[in-house]
């Protein structure tokens, strides 16, 4: 599997814990999820409708070698918040194609499908597949 050093790093964490602990981990990176910056507003953010909870996200991709991720997910929604927190730990910064390197079910290697219910982990998949649109378009 060919994954951005930095994303590496965040399965590997998942992969070093079991259990509920995955959950725990995950709802660390929840609160985690970087804030939007000043010049960014959800308004004007691509919104995922896959996510059952409201999550909208933003691809810079001005500097292709290097990929600015924004997203923003309600308090209220900690596996979305979580999912976006992943993302943005593991991808942002990285190059274009990096990121589109990134196997479309690179989270299965997460662990959380004993844990989370498929809809939800349809949700990462569908941000994943948002960001790579975007690049294509770019």
């Amino acid at each position: 599997m060919t994954l951005p050093a930095a994303l590496a790093e965040v399965v590997g964490e998942f992969g070093a814990v079991t259990g509920q602990d995955k959950l725990q981990l995950l709802l660390e990176f929840a609160n985690e999820l970087p804030a939007l910056p000043s010049h960014l507003e959800e308004a004007a953010m691509e919104p995922v409708p896959e996510c059952q909870s409201p999550l909208f996200l933003d691809v810079d991709a001005t500097d292709p070698e290097h990929v600015r991720l924004y997203f923003s997910a309600p308090a209220e929604a900690p596996t979305t918040r979580g999912f976006a927190s992943i993302l943005a730990a593991g991808l942002d910064g990285q190059s274009a194609a990096d990121i589109l390197a990134v196997p479309d079910d690179f989270y299965a290697d997460l662990g959380l499908a004993a844990l989370i219910s498929p809809l939800r982990l349809r949700g990462m998949s569908a941000m994943l597949a948002r960001i790579k649109r975007r690049l294509r378009a770019s």
